[in-house]
C-alpha cells in the first residue's frame, strides 16, 4: 500500500507542476491580448483599420480614448485629428520623425496641461493648431517659437492665466488668435502696439476673461481692419467715458466686434454695479453723446486723408467735393497715394467739403466719407494774430503809464538855485536853462534865443481880486536896454495865459 501510494504520489506531482505552468502562460497570453486590444493602448501604434480613420492624407483618431499620440504616423499626413481623447501631456518625443507635410493639428477636448518647449520642433510647417478646451494654465515664451508659418491658433476654453510677453513674437504669419474663456487678467497690448504687433494679425479674441482695463489710447490709433477683429466683450471692465466714446465710435463705423456683440459689452460702475457700456450716456455716468468729427486743415499745409477700411488690401478710389473722381494728372493738389490715402498739397480754402473713398475687393465693398473744413488762414496765422494783439495791448498800457506819469508826477524842483536880489513880494519862480546859446552868434540875438522853464510855487504867489501875478509888484531893474524892454513886454503878455495854469505842474515857457 505504501509503495502504491508512493507511486501514485510520484505521478501526481509532475501533473500539478504542468498545470501550474499552463496557468502562468495563459495569464501572460491573456494580459498580452488585453493590452493589444485595449483602445487606449492601441493608440500607441497607428492602426488605420481599427482605431483610426485614414483617408488619403487625413488621419483621424478622434474619440478613441487615447492617452498618448499614436506613433508611426505616415510622412504624407496633412491633417491629424486627435480631438476628444484623454491626452494630458504633449512631450517633445510625441513624434520621433519630422512631419514636413502636416498643416492641421487638432488636439481640442483633451486633458492637456503641459506643453513641452520642444513639442513642435518636428512640425514647423503647421498652419492651423487647435488646443482649445483643455487644461492649459501657462504659455511659455519658447512653446510656439518654431511655428513661424502658423496662421490660426485656438486656445479658448482653457485655464490660461499667464502669457509670456514674447510667447507669440516669432509667429509673424499669425492671422487669428483665440484666447477667450480663460482666466487672463492682462490685456496683451504687445500684440497690437505698432512697434511690436504682428503685422498679419486680423483677429484677436480675448473675450470672457478677467480683464479690467484696456489700453484705450493704443486702440484709438489702430487701423480699422484691426479694430474690426478685436473682441474684448464680456470682461469686468471699469466704466469710463473714454471707454464709452471708443465703443460708440466703433459702433458708428459698423465694426463687427461691436455690432455683433453690442449687448455683451458691459462694465463695472464705482459702486460695483454691472451695466452695459452703451448706457453710460444716460444716468449711469452721464457721458457725452459721441458725434463723429471731420478733419480740419489750414491754408498751404500738406494734408493726408485716410481711407480707413475694415478689410485689408482693398482697391481704393477717391471723389472730391462735387463727386469729381481723382485721377492722375487731372488735379495737381490732390493725388491718391500707393496705400490708398488721399494727399492734398497745398491746401486751399476751396478744398473744404465732403470727400468720398470707394474701397472694393472680391467679396466686400465699403464707402467712407471724410468731411474737411479748411480755415481761412495758415497754420501759424493764429499765432501771428495773437502776437500782434499782445504787442498792441502792451503799447497801449505803456502809453497810459507815460501819460499818467506826465500828468501826476511833478518834476524835481531846483531848490538849490541861487536867488539874487529876491525880496519880499518878489516872485519865487525857479528857472533852469534848457537851451544853450550857440558859441558863434551875435550878442544881440542871445536875448531872443534864451528860454527858461519855470515852475510856480503856490506859496509864493500873490492873490489880488482872484488874479495871480507871477511877476510880483515890481519890475525887474536888472533888465535894461532894448532887450530888457522886450522881455518885459513878453512877460506882461504871458500873464493872462498863465492864470489858467496856476495849479498845473506843466512847465511854462517865459
Amino acid at each position: 500500500m505504501l509503495r502504491s501510494s508512493s507511486r501514485a504520489g510520484g505521478e501526481t506531482l509532475p501533473l500539478c507542476k504542468f498545470q501550474s505552468k499552463l496557468q502562468r502562460w495563459g495569464l501572460v497570453l491573456t494580459l498580452c491580448a488585453a493590452v493589444l486590444w485595449l483602445p487606449e493602448a492601441a493608440g500607441l501604434t497607428l492602426n488605420c483599420h481599427t482605431t483610426c480613420i485614414c483617408a488619403s492624407n487625413i488621419v483621424s483618431c478622434s474619440k478613441m480614448d487615447l492617452s498618448a499620440v499614436p506613433t508611426g504616423l505616415p510622412l504624407y499626413t496633412t491633417v491629424l485629428d486627435l480631438s476628444y481623447n484623454a491626452i494630458d501631456r504633449l512631450k517633445s518625443d510625441w513624434t520621433t520623425v519630422k512631419l514636413p507635410n502636416l498643416q492641421n493639428f487638432l488636439l481640442s477636448h483633451n486633458n492637456l496641461n503641459f506643453l513641452s518647449s520642444e513639442a513642435f520642433l518636428n512640425v514647423k510647417q503647421l498652419l492651423y493648431l487647435d488646443l482649445s478646451s483643455n487644461k492649459l494654465q501657462l504659455l511659455d515664451e519658447l512653446v510656439f517659437e518654431p511655428l513661424v508659418h502658423l496662421e490660426v491658433l485656438l486656445l479658448y476654453n482653457n485655464q490660461i492665466s499667464q502669457i509670456d510677453r514674447s510667447a507669440f513674437v516669432t509667429m509673424v504669419n499669425l492671422q487669428k488668435l483665440y484666447l477667450s474663456q480663460n482666466q487672463i487678467s492682462r490685456f496683451p497690448a504687445e500684440l497690437i502696439k505698432e512697434r511690436y504687433r504682428l503685422e498679419n494679425l486680423t483677429l484677436l479674441d480675448v473675450s470672457s476673461n478677467r480683464i479690467k482695463k484696456v489700453p484705450i489710447d493704443d486702440l484709438n490709433t489702430l487701423p480699422a481692419w484691426i479694430k474690426n477683429g478685436l473682441y474684448f466683450h464680456n470682461n469686468p471692465l471699469q466704466c469710463t467715458c473714454s471707454l464709452y466714446t471708443l465703443l460708440a465710435h466703433w459702433f458708428i463705423r459698423k465694426l463687427n466686434c461691436v455690432v455683433d456683440f453690442r449687448d455683451e459689452f458691459t462694465c463695472v460702475l464705482p459702486n460695483s454695479q454691472k451695466t452695459q457700456i452703451f448706457d453710460l450716456s444716460g444716468e449711469s455716468m452721464n457721458c457725452s453723446t459721441f458725434k463723429e468729427e471731420g478733419e480740419e486743415a489750414f491754408l498751404e499745409q500738406t494734408l493726408i486723408l485716410s481711407c480707413d477700411t475694415k478689410h485689408r488690401d482693398m482697391m481704393k478710389t477717391w471723389a472730391l467735393p462735387g463727386n469729381v473722381l481723382v485721377t492722375s494728372g487731372d488735379n495737381q493738389t490732390a493725388k491718391v497715394l500707393p496705400n490708398g490715402n488721399l494727399q492734398i498739397s497745398p491746401v486751399r480754402y476751396d478744398d473744404s467739403g465732403t470727400y468720398t473713398c470707394f474701397a472694393m475687393s472680391e467679396s466686400f465693398n465699403e464707402t467712407i466719407y471724410v468731411v474737411l473744413k479748411v480755415h481761412n488762414f495758415t497754420m501759424h496765422g493764429a499765432g501771428e494774430t495773437l502776437n500782434t494783439a499782445y504787442t498792441t495791448l502792451v503799447g497801449c498800457l505803456a502809453s497810459v503809464v507815460l501819460v499818467l506819469m506826465y500828468l501826476y508826477l511833478t518834476p524835481c524842483r531846483c531848490f538849490c538855485c541861487p536867488s539874487k536880489g529876491k525880496t519880499q513880494g518878489e516872485d519865487s519862480i525857479h528857472s533852469s536853462m534848457l537851451s544853450v546859446t550857440p558859441t558863434h552868434e551875435d550878442p544881440a540875438m542871445k536875448a531872443e534865443l534864451n528860454r527858461h522853464v519855470a515852475f510856480i510855487d503856490s506859496k509864493d504867489l500873490q492873490g489880488q481880486n482872484g488874479k495871480l501875478n507871477p511877476n510880483g509888484d515890481e519890475d525887474n531893474d536888472d533888465l535894461d536896454g532894448e532887450a530888457g524892454s522886450l522881455m518885459k513886454g513878453k512877460r506882461k503878455k504871458s500873464v493872462a495865459e498863465s492864470i489858467s495854469s496856476v495849479f498845473s505842474d506843466t512847465p511854462m515857457v517865459v
